[in-house]
């Protein structure tokens, strides 16, 4: 009881922050509340879900830095591998193939971690910054997201499956969350520190142009984004527990509110991939609700299989 007042609380202070701060000012955005998927299992590092084409939810850092756990169909979750020693990843995508494309902050690497456990140093550069999230195409071209939380800068990275890398912009603030649209023409990204939430236009072969502001949210540390099939996405604020459903102008259509107060990153899955997955870290849990679209990964690796 305690803690549904708590929630009733905070989302009431946030709907009148969320007016004054960046929102529409004529909205009222229904809200819908998260329960548990799984126990506090994983470490307050616990980032980067995904699901793979079996509908199995993965997600980096259960019980501790630097490994990488699986969560079945009823929330059970387990140790699946462990990446590198002194490792700590944070975003993870799945590719056409099923391997995982993981960025690891911590050694300043990108991982693959193929469908046999076989762990490898996909990319890496002495320019990159702490790799924070990935996105990726339907072509298997892949995005990093590599802020400097000191400097307050970041970058934006393109790399390949043979391993290539090529820094694309270094003109942002500290961008963490990073997603390609449904139909794979843009590209968004969040800034933790500014709260504003930007787009690029994407072409086929994964260039970028055209760097456009959608919307700002002042004192809110955006965090990770996820695109469903319909073309709108979610979007977690990292210090308010909080994750956006937002269109492609920018306009904030539903919220989803957390048990906890750290909304890091989010995943479609399910059986019909209409349940979000978000990773709440101050618990140490993956925590869900049900959506009215599925996710666009979701739709994409179901044709592909």
């Amino acid at each position: 009881m305690l803690r549904q007042i708590s929630r009733l609380v905070s989302i009431g202070t946030m709907l009148l922050l969320f007016a004054c701060d960046g929102g529409d000012e004529t909205a009222n955005p229904p809200v819908v509340y998260t329960e548990d998927y799984t126990d506090q299992v994983f470490s307050d590092g616990v980032e980067g879900p995904a699901v793979d084409s079996s509908g199995l939810l993965f997600a980096m850092n259960f019980e501790y830095s630097g490994t990488v756990g699986e969560v079945d169909q009823q929330g059970h979750a387990s140790l699946y591998a462990e990446l590198f020693p002194n490792s700590h990843a944070n975003g993870m995508r799945f590719d056409s193939k099923g391997n995982m494309i993981i960025a690891d902050q911590r050694n300043r690497k990108i991982l693959k971690l193929t469908p046999d456990k076989i762990l490898t140093v996909l990319a890496e550069d002495v320019r990159l910054n702490e790799p924070n999230d990935i996105a990726i195409m339907d072509n298997d071209l892949y995005f990093v997201s590599a802020p400097d939380f000191i400097t307050q800068t970041g970058q934006i990275w393109r790399g390949n499956p043979d391993g290539d890398l090529e820094l694309l912009t270094d003109d942002l603030s500290a961008v963490n969350g990073i997603e390609v649209s449904t139909d794979n023409r843009s590209l968004y990204c969040s800034e933790t520190n500014t709260g504003k939430v930007w787009r690029y236009d994407l072409s086929l072969d994964g260039d970028i142009s055209n760097k456009t502001l959608l919307n700002t949210f002042e004192g809110y540390d955006l965090d990770g984004m996820r695109c469903d099939s319909l073309g709108n996405f979610w979007l977690c604020v990292w210090n308010r527990g909080l994750v956006m459903y937002m269109n492609p102008k920018g306009e904030v259509l539903k919220l989803a509110m957390t048990k906890g107060t750290r909304a890091a990153n989010v995943a479609y899955g399910g059986m019909d991939g209409r349940t979000c997955f978000v990773t709440v870290q101050d618990r140490g849990v993956i925590e869900y609700f049900r959506t009215d679209y599925p996710g666009r990964s979701f739709e994409l690796w179901r044709k592909e299989n």
